[in-house]
């Protein structure tokens, strides 16, 4: 466009003002309870009369102007302005000639300071790849092909139904062959995804966030697109792809969203008229001494029709099972890592943040409103309670939360030497005095295997036999134990090092017998886990778990069971947390009967040395730990072992 045009254009008001906004909307939107603001706000291709464009919105009340920079006008400030929206602080207008693919951002004068900032916008829904940072006009049509997995959506998300999940970095899991550089698209890594997480028998994944983040060593959490997938793997109908062929497959998604904090990068949303828009002013409340990030101001209303809009986005257009909510406890309490005097209190004078709370209890009241069959996860650490208890009761209102106490206990008693385990077994009991007051996922996230903190199979004491016998006994307590299951990749077989995300995991580290039966224990794990009713229907519910014994440290062993619902047979688990065989040793079980061994950690066939109890034992009248049978069982050593019970 010649600079002639560009200055009539910047002259002439347009025959016609489309919006794409009404009334309702900014009403919605300025009381905080919008919930669908990318269909209003960001660049919309239109026809207005007989004329083709875009129709852009973005919210910036302090703004004297907002004009829409492309690479149809030169990037020019005041070619193509918009125009304030009565005093909802939103700027509006239609661009003729701009069509789908367009890059732009948004030239932001501000009332004070001089200040002027070119802004990618909060809303767009495609971005540039970075460290490009324009945003880009986009559709989000596609044609779905998922029908009979939504169909059927809740009975795969339900708190009884097994949930087994795959948490993985896109970006990392696999690389182009020969090329560790070179990191494969959306729809490159579809197949190869579903097939693996299928043969592993997990039901979900769960992918580290996607949305548009300019710093790649983030992992995606810090986030400036609430509404865009990265571009570095695709197109958003590229993303739309794999999260159809999963749900294809029968695979379940779920996304991390961070509404927690976002980032400092200029073209993003800090500081974005001129004045603290999202974050807090006070940076006591809006900036966090953790990552170096601005904290979202949860008390104003626009800031919440924002971030409600954007966690209702992904559940709408691109099909998502789940929203796993990232960093909860450094939302809810005012002073999470400030010492005293770096921290405002709230208007009761203690240390919960009032806004947040509201936040969250309405993001989960309206997902589960608009969505019923999806699931919220929350990674929460404290002891804050009923984080997964209704909103009516009193609670935060998720699905379940993440338990990070079993986490840290567990891997804690895992280090240490099996000689001293004896010293230390109540970190292992402990989470049972708990275990039925949240619906629970016991992770073992990427959080536990970065930083210096090494693999999980580089935390197990030993040699390096010992070390693998440990990582399938770890693996067995997680999976054995109500609550449901995450592990991320890499951790399914034995990878040495600690993840990075510059390159691929160790895939050839299989061609070797002790990480290939890991692998193999996991799958077989998961097979038990969805096969057995006993060890997911009561996931969540005191019924279906009571010890057998949880008192021998001396030995180091626990017992205990897991019981079925409907009729379905229960199952008990023994485990050894020490290198010696224990022979003959004697575990009270509810019925009479052959109890068979349907899993053994020390199989050959999982790297073990074959100890076990020869498919199964009879239990005889013998009274034992309140039962009026009991079967005496060999115990491998650093090692589970399961027995089903015998059916009715």
């Amino acid at each position: 466009m010649t600079e002639t045009r560009m200055r009539a254009r910047s002259r002439e008001a347009p025959p016609v003002r489309p919006t794409m906004l009404t009334q309702e909307d900014l009403y919605l939107f300025n009381e905080g309870t919008h919930v669908r603001l990318w269909e209003k706000l960001g660049a919309h291709p239109i026809r207005a009369g007989q004329t083709e464009g875009t129709c852009f919105g973005v919210w910036a009340p302090d703004a004297e102007a907002v004009s829409v920079l492309g690479d149809w006008n030169g990037w020019r400030p005041g070619v193509d302005s918009l125009h304030a929206r009565a005093s909802s602080g939103i700027w509006e207008g239609f661009v003729p000639g701009v069509a789908a693919g367009a890059h732009y951002k948004y030239h932001v004068a501000s009332r004070y300071h001089g200040f002027r900032a070119e802004k990618a916008d909060p809303f767009a829904f495609h971005a540039e790849v970075p460290p490009r940072t324009a945003s880009v006009v986009w559709p989000l049509d596609y044609e779905w092909s998922d029908g009979a997995w939504m169909a059927q959506r809740s009975r795969h998300n339900a708190l009884g139904a097994p949930i087994s999940i795959y948490e993985l970095h896109l970006g990392s899991w696999r690389r182009v062959p020969g090329d560790r550089h070179r990191w494969l698209g959306y729809r490159e890594i579809a197949p190869l995804l579903a097939d693996y997480v299928l043969d592993m028998g997990f039901t979900h994944v769960e992918l580290l966030p996607l949305m548009e983040h300019p710093f790649y060593g983030s992992w995606g959490y810090q986030t400036t697109g609430y509404f865009a997938p990265t571009s570095r793997y695709g197109t958003p109908q590229d993303l739309m792809f794999l999260i159809d062929h999963l749900h294809q497959r029968g695979v379940g998604v779920i996304l991390d969203w961070v509404p927690s904090h976002f980032p400092a990068d200029g073209h993003g949303l800090a500081y974005f008229d001129g004045t603290h828009l999202y974050e807090h002013g006070d940076p006591r409340q809006g900036f966090h001494p953790d990552w170096s990030s601005y904290i979202f101001n949860y008390g104003r209303n626009e800031v919440r029709s924002f971030l409600l809009s954007s966690a209702l986005f992904w559940l709408d257009r691109y099909h998502v099972d789940a929203l796993r909510v990232d960093a909860v406890a450094s939302m809810l309490y005012l002073d999470y890592s400030r010492k005293q005097g770096e921290w405002i209190p709230n208007a009761y004078g203690g240390r919960e943040n009032l806004d947040a709370i509201q936040l969250l209890r309405r993001f989960n009241e309206d997902v589960y409103r608009l969505h019923p069959d999806v699931q919220t996860f929350a990674e929460e650490s404290t002891a804050w309670p009923m984080v997964s208890r209704p909103t009516s009761m009193g609670g935060l209102g998720f699905g379940a939360k993440w338990d990070m106490g079993w986490m840290h206990d567990t891997l804690s008693y895992f280090s240490h030497d099996p000689v001293h385990r004896k010293y230390h077994h109540a970190e292992l009991t402990f989470r049972m005095l708990y275990a039925f007051t949240e619906n629970f996922v016991l992770p073992l996230s990427h959080d536990e295997v970065v930083h210096g903190k090494g693999s999980l199979l580089a935390k197990m004491p030993g040699d390096d036999w010992q070390k693998a016998a440990n990582l399938r006994l770890l693996f067995g307590c997680q999976w054995a134990q109500p609550g449901k299951k995450l592990l991320f990749m890499g951790g399914e077989f034995a990878q040495w090092r600690e993840w990075s995300h510059e390159e691929s995991l160790d895939w050839h580290l299989l061609a070797w017998p002790l990480h290939a039966g890991v692998q193999r224990w996991v799958r077989d794990l998961n097979r038990l886990y969805r096969d057995e009713p006993a060890l997911h229907a009561l996931d969540h519910d005191p019924h279906g778990f009571s010890w057998i014994d949880c008192h021998d440290v001396d030995q180091s062993v626990l017992s205990w069971i897991r019981h079925g619902s409907s009729g379905s047979p229960a199952l008990v688990f023994a485990c050894n947390f020490t290198p010696v065989p224990r022979h003959g040793y004697r575990l009270g079980v509810p019925v009479a009967g052959r109890w068979d061994e349907v899993l053994n950690a020390d199989a050959t066939t999982y790297g073990g040395s074959g100890i076990g109890n020869l498919g199964g034992v009879w239990a005889e009248p013998v009274a034992s730990h309140g039962h009026s049978h009991s079967i005496a069982v060999t115990l491998p050593p650093l090692a589970m072992v399961a027995f089903r019970a015998p059916h009715a």
